[in-house]
C-alpha cells in the first residue's frame, strides 16, 4: 500500500522550543542592556545636576563599559546558537517536501525513481 510522508511532530515542537527559548534568552539580555544603558544615563544627569562626583561617574564607566560588552557577547552566541537551530528547523522542513504518485484507473502507484545519468561526471573525469 501506498504511503504518505508524514511529519514528526514531536521532533518539531522540540526545535520549536529551542527556537523559542533562544529567541527569548536575546530578548532578555536586550532588555538587561538596555536597563544599563538607561541606568548610566540617570548617573549622568546626576553628575550634570551635582548630585554626584566627576570621580564617582569616572569609577562607573569601565563597570558599565565591560556589562555592555559582556551583554553584546551573549547575544551575538545567542544569535549564532539561533542561527543553527533555524537551520535545522528549515533542513526539516525540506524533508517534509511531498512525494508524487501516479493515479490511473489501476491504482496509485509510488513515485517512480528515475535514473541518474553520470554522463556528465565522466566526461568531467576525463578532462
Amino acid at each position: 500500500m501506498v504511503t504518505e510522508k508524514t511529519m514528526n511532530q514531536t521532533e518539531f515542537e522540540k526545535i520549536a522550543k529551542e527556537l523559542s527559548a533562544f529567541a527569548e534568552t536575546i530578548r532578555t539580555r536586550q532588555d538587561q542592556k538596555q536597563t544599563a544603558i538607561d541606568d548610566f544615563g540617570r548617573e549622568v544627569e546626576r553628575y550634570h545636576a551635582g548630585k554626584i562626583s566627576k570621580k564617582a561617574l569616572a569609577s562607573s564607566v569601565p563597570r558599565v563599559r565591560k556589562e555592555l560588552q559582556r551583554l553584546n557577547k551573549d547575544i551575538r552566541r545567542n544569535i549564532v546558537n539561533l542561527n543553527k537551530i533555524a537551520d535545522r528547523t528549515r533542513k526539516f522542513a525540506v524533508r517534509q517536501a511531498p512525494k508524487t504518485f501516479r493515479v490511473t484507473m489501476g491504482g496509485v502507484q509510488s513515485p517512480i525513481k528515475r535514473a541518474v545519468h553520470h554522463k556528465a561526471a565522466a566526461q568531467k573525469k576525463k578532462k
